[in-house]
């Protein structure tokens, strides 16, 4: 079972900092290539960052460069957002995706998560 949750959504206010995680019980989840995602109200869902297998390659999109990483713990089975410097223009769902090679377009991820809030005031 590869299937994702996400966690550690929630309000916080500009400038500040969350970790989101990504969680799955399969033993094959080492396996998988993981990508977070986020669509805000009236907008289409856009890639966010992506890390490979082993954790050695990652991928970010320009808006969160500098701002957001992404890091894995095969051991736990996680996958972490640690998302500093946030802006009112994150806010949205953010959601987790398993692929069986890392990327930045939706058509290659294969089992999502039902996504996490993330809600940045001024």
């Amino acid at each position: 079972q590869v299937q994702p949750v996400e966690s550690g959504g929630g309000l916080v206010q500009a400038g500040g900092s969350l970790r989101l995680s990504c969680a799955a019980s399969g033993r094959a989840f080492s396996r998988y290539a993981v990508g977070w995602f986020r669509q805000a109200p009236g907008k289409e869902r856009e890639f966010v960052a992506a890390i490979d297998w082993s954790g050695g390659s990652t991928l970010y999109a320009d808006s969160v460069k500098g701002r957001f990483t992404i890091s894995r713990d095969n051991v736990k089975n996680t996958v972490y957002l640690q998302m500093n410097s946030l802006k009112r223009e994150d806010t949205a769902v953010y959601y987790c995706a398993t692929s069986s090679t890392g990327s930045r377009y939706e058509g290659e991820y294969d089992y999502w998560g039902q996504g996490t809030q993330v809600t940045v005031s001024s």
